[in-house]
């Protein structure tokens, strides 16, 4: 009888079912791998498939035999991702809110091809974000990928921003104008892609949502202003720009009831300059000076009070007193 084409491909399609259908708990008998390689219209005696395996083994494949009674068999360890592993992956997919849905389902569906089909089970799950709305922008996923490109090929890149309407809708800023710019890194801030590259139009270093930007063109020319990055501290920059809003950067000198320790060290990191004062203690670190940054101060309540400067102490006070005659 005629060897089928596939028989030549026998070993390939062993390795395909012992990567996709076993592990621990789910061996395969010589037996039952007989019957799937039919399926490929492939013949194989019994001792023949003991030497494939020996083989494939030969080859690097972990492949490990278990001889209980009733569950016995082979069966694959996967070195690529652990199943613990790979659910991270899934949550933080689902979690992202910069991924559409129906990017984050894609993404998902390809995660599962990195185990076999049993743990691939395990991976439907919901993670729920309580107040957090996930993207609509689906080209934030290649903006990414372009500024990327750009930015290791050292070009410049040209885009428009958008920015929401009262009826929700978006629209482009400033009528539609095109931004063109060097970028130089990408960073991620308060569950968002920003862009920070240099404005050619102004030739200083600005900040830019990727999620917002829309028609990005790689240019043909080299990006510029270089020069103004040779002392850039990427890590500083995203800490001191407070959540990435524009302001004046300051020097503040703050005093924190004491139980809000964590929650200053998880905002501005463990270089935050700070001395213990009994159930206090003073906060000393930069800041972009904004009514984001304000805002954040009059949030966490009673007991927190800008010490120095007296400048920005001041600006406090006035932020406050206006909202104060706004309600």
């Amino acid at each position: 009888m005629p060897k089928s084409e596939n028989q030549k491909l026998k070993l390939l399609y062993i390795a395909k079912i012992l990567k996709e259908e076993t592990d621990e708990n789910h061996p395969i008998k010589a037996s039952e791998l007989i019957r799937r390689l039919s399926e490929y219209d492939i013949s194989v005696e019994r001792k023949t498939i003991y030497s494939d395996i020996e083989s494939l083994r030969d080859f690097g494949m972990e492949i490990m035999l278990t001889k209980t009674k009733n569950n016995g068999g082979y069966y694959l360890i996967s070195d690529d991702f652990e199943l613990a592993e790979i659910k991270l992956l899934v949550d933080m997919v689902q979690a992202s809110r910069f991924i559409t849905t129906k990017k984050s389902r894609s993404l998902i569906k390809k995660l599962e091809t990195l185990t076999n089909m049993h743990s691939a089970k395990e991976l439907s799950r919901d993670v729920y974000v309580i107040g957090r709305a996930k993207s609509e922008n689906e080209n934030v996923f290649y903006n990414v990928d372009d500024i990327h490109t750009a930015i290791n090929q050292g070009n410049s890149i040209s885009f428009k921003l958008t920015r929401y309407k009262v009826n929700k809708e978006q629209e482009y800023k400033n009528d539609g104008a095109v931004y063109t710019v060097s970028p130089y890194y990408l960073t991620w801030n308060n569950e968002n892609y920003y862009l920070i590259a240099v404005d050619h139009k102004y030739g200083a270093i600005r900040h830019y949502r990727v999620d917002r930007m829309k028609n990005i063109e790689i240019n043909n020319e080299p990006r510029q202003f270089g020069d103004l990055f040779k002392n850039f501290d990427i890590a500083e920059y995203t800490k001191s720009s407070f959540n990435m809003f524009n302001g004046d950067m300051t020097r503040v000198s703050i005093k924190f009831p004491m139980p809000l320790l964590d929650v200053v060290i998880d905002r501005f990191g463990k270089d935050v300059s700070i001395r213990g004062a009994g159930d206090y203690f003073l906060a000393t670190m930069d800041v972009a000076a904004s009514g984001q940054f304000y805002g954040w101060i009059a949030g966490l309540g009673k007991g927190v009070q800008i010490e120095s400067p007296s400048s920005i102490k001041k600006a406090y006070h006035e932020y406050l007193g206006e909202l104060y005659n706004q309600s």
